[in-house]
């Protein structure tokens, strides 16, 4: 009797309920390093959730004890440089950054490298407070790679984006919180209740509403004022003669 080869686990895990796709990097052994296409999974897996029409908001953890440690080191040294780019020219990595659906991470343990930049490009961070956050590169030889610069200088500042990133220093997930690189600070036991809890909120609200305060909030980021105030105005008009605000009142008066 041949028996079968066991099927490894799937690198990201993907659940939908009450309009919530939780997306689970899924090596805990490695602390979710990214591997192996595990990245283009993770990726894959944005793009379904954010074509689904079921979904509302998007959750992205780890499993295990920690979010990712950023690239498997073990793979590094093997990689194929020319592969390696055409992979990143093919495949964008800044998918959650353009979703159309609010992205919350929940950030459980340690988060690095790569693994950071990918938790910066959700729109709500939630930590623990024992969490280890680094950029990492500089300890290993590389640069600020996947945005991690922009990322960063736009939550915190040229200064400590500058620190966090020339002394690759670890800081906690309460450190973390007290900087603004995370929104929510919830304790271990409590986190992904806490996460979904809020995340619920956000999918009460209209979906096209959402879809639209994340293009502007990162178009504003980068235009002058007066390009940002004429652009909301331009967007009001476009919802009001297209009646998504009467539709909108209506769900809402008869939830």
């Amino acid at each position: 009797m041949v028996v079968p080869a066991p099927q490894p686990a799937p690198t990201v895990l993907y659940t939908v309920e009450a309009g919530i796709a939780t997306l689970t990097l899924n090596r805990p052994d490695r602390l979710n390093a990214f591997a192996d296409g595990m990245l283009s999974t993770y990726l894959s897996c944005l793009r379904r959730a954010d074509a689904d029409p079921q979904v509302r908001v998007v959750v992205v953890t780890g499993a295990g004890r920690g979010f990712c440690a950023g690239a498997d080191f073990t793979r590094l040294e093997s990689l194929d440089i020319e592969e390696f780019r055409r992979r990143v020219a093919e495949e964008p990595r800044d998918v959650a950054f353009h979703l159309g659906k609010p992205v919350i991470a929940a950030v459980n343990g340690p988060v690095a490298g790569i693994g950071l930049a990918h938790a910066l490009m959700a729109d709500v961070r939630f930590t623990v407070p024992d969490a280890k956050w680094t950029t990492a590169f500089a300890r290993i030889g590389l640069v600020a790679e996947c945005g991690i610069g922009w990322l960063l200088t736009n939550l915190v500042g040229t200064g400590r984006a500058l620190d966090l990133l020339l002394s690759a220093r670890r800081i906690s997930g309460r450190q973390a919180h007290e900087y603004g690189l995370a929104q929510f600070l919830s304790e271990p036991a409590s986190l992904m209740s806490d996460v979904r809890a809020y995340a619920a909120t956000l999918a009460d609200n209209d979906p096209d509403s959402l879809r639209e305060i994340r293009q502007q909030v990162r178009l504003d980021a980068s235009r002058p004022f007066p390009e940002a105030l004429a652009d909301g105005y331009e967007r009001v008009f476009a919802s009001l003669e297209r009646g998504r605000f009467r539709d909108a009142r209506a769900r809402v008066r008869g939830a």
